[in-house]
């Protein structure tokens, strides 16, 4: 008889760091869209972003020479309430995200790609039990 090894998960995301050009700006973007502050600064070559109030992972910006250079292999997928959406959208847009365009099928789900001031791509979807940005 073979008897598997358990072994309890030991690890968990703890943060998600993006290689940029300009962190400082970046870090003032996301901390704009995720309503949270700077946590940490090294030198604006590699920012920390607090927790989110809502939720989610931690973010940091790191300071890279080389240039992006195509697709972005991992992106951020947000929730925004049911019907809010397209606000969370606009509120994106005026902080410097550019809108890609609508995906999916609206009557089953569907999002919204965007990018970051550096192109990074992300999307917003809505889901069922996401507090409203007005919610406390």
């Amino acid at each position: 008889m073979i008897v598997a090894s358990v072994r309890a998960m030991a690890l968990s995301i703890g943060m998600v760091t993006v290689d940029c050009a300009d962190p400082a700006a970046l870090s003032t973007f996301w901390s704009a869209a995720l309503d949270t502050t700077v946590a940490q600064n090294y030198d604006d070559a590699f920012i920390m972003l607090a927790p989110p109030p809502r939720g989610g992972p931690l973010l940091a910006f790191q300071l890279v020479p080389e240039p992006r250079s195509g697709k972005n292999r991992l992106h951020l997928d947000l929730g925004a309430p049911v019907g809010g959406r397209q606000a969370e959208v606009e509120r994106l847009v005026r902080l410097g995200a550019t809108e890609l365009g609508e995906r999916g099928d609206p009557s089953v789900f569907a999002w919204t790609t965007l990018t970051d001031p550096e192109g990074n791509e992300f999307c917003i979807g809505e889901h069922e039990g996401v507090s409203s940005p007005a919610a406390p």
